[in-house]
Parts: C-alpha cells; sequence; structure tokens
C-alpha cells in the first residue's frame, strides 16, 4: 500500500504542477491529451484505493453532490471597500494626504505605492488551514460572506494545496474571482445555439457561475483568479515589510498574482502607469474597471488606518466610462420613495462597457435643458463610473426635424397630486405625500416610526406583506385591520396579530408634536413638529396657517412654509388626516411651557453623543430645549456645543477639529443645575 500511497502523492504533484504552468503561468508543460491521460490514471487509482483520497486531491475539484444552499461565513478579518478617484486630480490629493501624513518618517523620498489591475468580478476569502484549503467565501457585506468553497474548489489556478514550505498554519488569501473574455464569449456562443438566454458580461458570468449550488456546472465554466491580499494570519508568521514582498510568499505557495502588477514611486508613477494600463485595457484577457493603489510599506499602512468605511493608505482610481451612439425615443417621469419626479431616457437598447443598456437617468429638467436633449435625439450614453447608465447629451449634427422638448408634467402620474418645485432646487416632487402609490411604503414605515406614532412590530416586511395584500394604502387604514385580516399574511400567529392590533389601538392615544411628524411633510422634521405644535397648539391652527404665520414660527423658513402650504392643499392628503381623527386619533392640549430665555443654551445649537448615564438622550434633549436650544442630530461648523456622554465616536472627533465647545455629561449637569438655581 506505502508503493501506492506514493505513487497517487507523486501524481498529484505533477497534476498540481501541470495546472500552476498552464492557469497562473500560462506556460503549458505537457498537451491536454497527456494532462488526460494523467488525471484519468489518477481516477482509477482513486476508485480502486479510496481510503487514500484526501480533500486536497485534484480529483476532488468537482463534487458531484449539489448543495442546497449557501451558508453564511463571518470572516475573521472584515473585508473593506476602497474610496474612488475618478481623475489625476483626486489621484494627487489622495497622494498628498498621505504625503502629509506620514512623510516625516520617510525622509522626503517618493512614497512606493504597489499597482494593480482592478479586476472586474468577484471578491473572495480563500482559508488554508496546515497549507491546505478548508473554505472559501464571498465578500458579502464585507463582515458576512456566504460560503463557495465546493464550487471554489474547481478553479484549476487555485491551488487546493499551497506550494513549498514557510507558510503560516492559517493563512486567508484575498482576491477576486474572474472570467476571462476568451471563456466569456464561447460559453455565449454556446447558450446563443441551444436558444439559452447569453450572459451580459464577464462579470455577471463569473457571479452566476461562483452561485451555482451544484459544482459540476461551475466546473464546466472556467474561472480564473488573481490574488491581492490577505486577511486572518497566524501569529508564528512573520509577515515581510511590503506589500510587495507578501505578494511574492504568495506566488511561492502557488497563489496566482496579477503579473501585470508593479511597484511605482510618488505621484508621476501613480499617473505613468494608469496611462499604460488604459491603453492596454483593450487589449487584455479580462476586464477591468480600474486600478487600485496601495502603500507598499505595511507599517505606514498601519499609521495611516481607517477612516469608517475606507482604508486610508489604499484607492482605487476608475477609468473612465465608456460611451456609446443611441436613439432617444422617449422620456418617461419616475416617482422615488421620496416623491422627487426624475426623468428617464427610455432608448433604443445598446451595449455600454459590456451591459445592455435601454434606460438611462437624465437627471432633472435643468440638466436635459443644459444638454439640449431632445425626444428623437440621437444621444451619447454613458455608464457613470462604469454603474449607472447616464444621457451625457445630444449628437446635434444628427439631429431631425421632428425632434421634441421635454416638458415637465404639472400632476404626479402615480396620484394626479399638484407637481412643485422649490426655488432654489432642481427637483421636482408630488405634493401627494400620504396618498401617492409612489410614496406608499415610505410614507407607512415613517408615520409608525419610533418617534411617530411608535406601533411596535409595524416592520418595513410588514408593511410590504400589507401593501401587497391590499390591506393598506394609506397611514388611517391601519386602524382598521382586524385579527382575521393579519392572520392571512405570511408567518403570522394568531399571538402576534393580537399584540400587532393592541398595539395599532395603543397609538391612537398620541401628542400633536408626534402627529405632525408623522405626516411625512417635506422638511418637517421631530424638531420643526414640535415648534410647530408649540406655537400653533391645535391641528386646525396649522393647516389654516398663512405664509407670514408660518414663518414666523421658530425654525420655519419659506422652504419648509411652502412645503407645509403646498401639502394641507392637497385634498388627498386632508382625506387621509380626516381618516386618523375618525378613527380615533387625539392627543392632549398643548400648555404653554416657559423657556429660560437667559440660559447659556438659549438660540444654540446643540448636538448629543455617547452614552448618558444619568439621564436619557430623551431627557436631556427636553432639558436644552426647554433652555431655549435647539437640538441637532449632525454635527457642522454652527454647530455651539456637544455633549459627549460615554464612547462618544466620529462627532467627538468632528467636533473637535471645527473647535465646538464640548462638555461631558458631568459638565452638562452642572450647568443645568446652576441653571435650576439661577
Amino acid at each position: 500500500m506505502s508503493n501506492i500511497s506514493e505513487q497517487i502523492a507523486q501524481i498529484r504533484q505533477q497534476i498540481e504542477a501541470h495546472n500552476q504552468a498552464y492557469y497562473v503561468l500560462d506556460n503549458p508543460r505537457i498537451s491536454d491529451a497527456q494532462y488526460d491521460l494523467l488525471y484519468r490514471q489518477l481516477v482509477e487509482l482513486e476508485q480502486q484505493y479510496p481510503s487514500l483520497i484526501i480533500p486536497s486531491s485534484p480529483t476532488q475539484r468537482v463534487g458531484a453532490k449539489v448543495a442546497s444552499g449557501f451558508q453564511e461565513v463571518r470572516h475573521a478579518v472584515p473585508m473593506l471597500s476602497l474610496d474612488n478617484a475618478f481623475s489625476d486630480e483626486e489621484l494627487a490629493d489622495f497622494n498628498q494626504r498621505i504625503e502629509q501624513r506620514i512623510q516625516s518618517s520617510l525622509e522626503k523620498k517618493a512614497l512606493a505605492y504597489a499597482a494593480e489591475p482592478k479586476m472586474d468580478g468577484l471578491a473572495v476569502n480563500l482559508r488554508y488551514e496546515q497549507g491546505v484549503l478548508v473554505q472559501a467565501a464571498t465578500r458579502g457585506d464585507g463582515e458576512v460572506g456566504e460560503d463557495v468553497t465546493h464550487n471554489v474548489r474547481t478553479i484549476r489556478s487555485i491551488p487546493l494545496k499551497l506550494q513549498g514550505d514557510g507558510w503560516p498554519d492559517i493563512l486567508e488569501v484575498r482576491g477576486e474571482v474572474f472570467m476571462s473574455k476568451p471563456v466569456f464569449h464561447k460559453i455565449n456562443q454556446a447558450h446563443l445555439e441551444k436558444g439559452d438566454k447569453p450572459f451580459v458580461n464577464p462579470r455577471n458570468a463569473a457571479a452566476g457561475t461562483l452561485r451555482q449550488l451544484d459544482p459540476s456546472i461551475t466546473a464546466q465554466r472556467p474561472l480564473s483568479f488573481f490574488c491581492y491580499g490577505w486577511g486572518q494570519v497566524s501569529d508564528e508568521f512573520s509577515i515581510p515589510a511590503d506589500y510587495s514582498e507578501m505578494l511574492v510568499y504568495l506566488k511561492r505557495w502557488g497563489l496566482p498574482t496579477n503579473p501585470l502588477a508593479k511597484v511605482v514611486f510618488g505621484q508621476p508613477g501613480l499617473v505613468d502607469y494608469y496611462q499604460d494600463l488604459s491603453a492596454r485595457r483593450d487589449q487584455l484577457d479580462y476586464e477591468i474597471d480600474g486600478i487600485v493603489y496601495k502603500l507598499d510599506n505595511l507599517e505606514a499602512q498601519a499609521q495611516l488606518g481607517f477612516t469608517s468605511k475606507f482604508p486610508r493608505w489604499a484607492i482605487a482610481r476608475k477609468f473612465p466610462a465608456q460611451e456609446v451612439w443611441t436613439k432617444l425615443v422617449a422620456i418617461d417621469i419616475q416617482v422615488g420613495r421620496t416623491g422627487a419626479l426624475t426623468p428617464v431616457a427610455r432608448l433604443e437598447p445598446v451595449f455600454v462597457g459590456g451591459v445592455m443598456v435601454s434606460n438611462a437617468t437624465l437627471h432633472n429638467l435643468d440638466e436635459i435643458q443644459r444638454k439640449d436633449v431632445r425626444i428623437g435625439d440621437t444621444v451619447i450614453v454613458r455608464r457613470a463610473g462604469d454603474v449607472i447608465p447616464e444621457v451625457v447629451g445630444a449628437v446635434v449634427s444628427q439631429r431631425p426635424a421632428d425632434t421634441q422638448l421635454f416638458e415637465m408634467p404639472t400632476h404626479c402620474p402615480e396620484c394626479g397630486s399638484d407637481v412643485v418645485k422649490e426655488a432654489d432646487k432642481a427637483v421636482y416632487s408630488c405634493s401627494g405625500g400620504l396618498f401617492c402609490p409612489a410614496q406608499r411604503k415610505r410614507a407607512l414605515a415613517h408615520f409608525v416610526s419610533r418617534k411617530a406614532m411608535d406601533i411596535q412590530g409595524l416592520g418595513e416586511k410588514l408593511i410590504d406583506q400589507l401593501v401587497s395584500a391590499d390591506l393598506v394604502k394609506h397611514p388611517d387604514d391601519f386602524y382598521a385591520l382586524n385579527v382575521d385580516e393579519l392572520l392571512n399574511l405570511e408567518r403570522m400567529a394568531i399571538k402576534s396579530a393580537q399584540k400587532l392590533v393592541a398595539a395599532i389601538e395603543a397609538s391612537k392615544q398620541t401628542t400633536l408634536p408626534r402627529f405632525i411628524y408623522s405626516l411625512g411633510i417635506p422638511e418637517v422634521g421631530e424638531v420643526t413638529a414640535k415648534q410647530l405644535a408649540k406655537h400653533f397648539t391645535s391641528l386646525e391652527a396649522l393647516q389654516q396657517a398663512s405664509l407670514e404665520q408660518l414663518i414666523a414660527v421658530p425654525d420655519v423658513g419659506d422652504i419648509v412654509a411652502q412645503h407645509l402650504i403646498q401639502f394641507f392643499a392637497q385634498p388627498h392628503n386632508l382625506a387621509v388626516i380626516e381618516g386618523l381623527l375618525n378613527a380615533g386619533m387625539h392627543w392632549p392640549d398643548i400648555e404653554p411651557q416657559a423657556v429660560v430665555i437667559d440660559s447659556m443654551f438659549a438660540g444654540k445649537i446643540c448636538v448629543l453623543t455617547g452614552s448618558l448615564q444619568q439621564m436619557t438622550r430623551e431627557q436631556a434633549k427636553a432639558e436644552l430645549e426647554q433652555l431655549g436650544a435647539k437640538v441637532s442630530g449632525s454635527i457642522s461648523a454652527k454647530t455651539d456645543f456637544l455633549i459627549a456622554g460615554d464612547k462618544a465616536g466620529s462627532k467627538l472627533t468632528k467636533a473637535q477639529a471645527l473647535g465646538i465647545t464640548v462638555l461631558t455629561e458631568a459638565e452638562f449637569i452642572e450647568i443645568l443645575g446652576e441653571q435650576a438655581h439661577g
């Protein structure tokens, strides 16, 4: 048996070496027929001696068993995304920021960057333990991905067992799975011949292939892989000083790295590499959508650290969007969840950057007029950032005589409500917030939210079900729901239904500020709703208020006042409000509260952050408002005070950077005591 074991091990080693030569080095050493013969020899031996089959054997790359689904995998080290640069100026800013932060420790010499093509594929994390591939997972949301081990094992360029020696006991390798252009075209041709729908682009094909439940299908669609980093590495391994040096280690262990990767120096090096690769882009065998630059020195990377979203030491320089010409057939209006009306170009279908495009954004009327785009024009279409299709402009030289100018509608195409436009903005909006079907789910979710009606148990998924079942169209419909209707919904048990009906009933007892806020009037937030309630003391007075009366309210300017007048002018909105009142919605009368005018917080903008120990955030907010302060949720240059509790984060950092006065909770409590004793 020992001779057989040695023979099998030798054949496995030969096959993996040939895989490396063929799929990684692009330098095959034997013919396909010779490879097939060697592979069949291994299969026959393993069939005769199944006890000698090991997970890292080349024969185990293609699994016969169809997986029932993908399990979640929590990454040991998060897989972060990168910030983007779309111009040489933004790239220069990136280099300058790094120079300013760490140049003193680098003796004023040009910074070294590792530059690599940015593959247009799917990011994966490969986990090796004792040199053997044990798990492969997609990036997912960066924290949690999907287990695609069975499919990744079919990728011939990924070693099932690391080569050589010296690798750490635990090694997580990050990289990109992609489909080459020749493979993509071959697969699409086969699909067309069979009458199947072709893939849109190589990335789409790679994504669909990697997420096949049956790995034997994945094996029939050859995928490729380049590594570009690492995640968890066991402590006994000493990582080299530079990123590029670590890539040498990975390559030595049999992991493919992009042959076009190189180290460049300073801003000139960044630009030269970009220009060189941009010129070669179309000749490459795979799709790339930009370049990734990383500071090469790992100690310097650690010094720079991360923002809340991206590493400060890396950036993706995106290529310019690809452009094509096609005909603008029509311009339709799309009503968004916020009520904004967006013109959408309906195009004669055309491929842009490998994607079939038939719709593209026109942004707004001002943009249409600025670009002089007309219905019937031949237009230039671009995928902005290689993602969102947009109409760049018209090809005026090809303009036919019968083109039509576009005009924004005066009434919402979804609900018929008036379309309004703010004087200082380009956006046109539907004024039927409580009634408009396009805004329905957003309006309903806002109505039941914690700071509005606070109806426990009414989350977005349940609202989706209620809308789909045609049980709820407007907020007042919530109050007509009964247990029997709710029991017809998916996953709704009788106790849950009874509890929800009780919560809806309890929400009828509310306050006027909450009710005003729940209506979702544009620009009317929680603070403004409180000011309106205090000033007018009744809903009727607010509904009948003139523009001048509204502007007299603190925190209400021309824009907010116009929104209020337009909202209450719509019969649809008034009908919903009447329905809510008829359903039993009520609140106590507003009692005037004396505000301490001479406090240090009077007329000041305050922000609360962190965990307060001696009072709740709501209590602290109420105290500040009683002292004449306006409490905001975000830091800006206009902020006067930041009250910081425990574990204060980015708001504290920003306040310190802006020179804003920061008060600890203890200092805030002391000031409250002084104000109370006057």
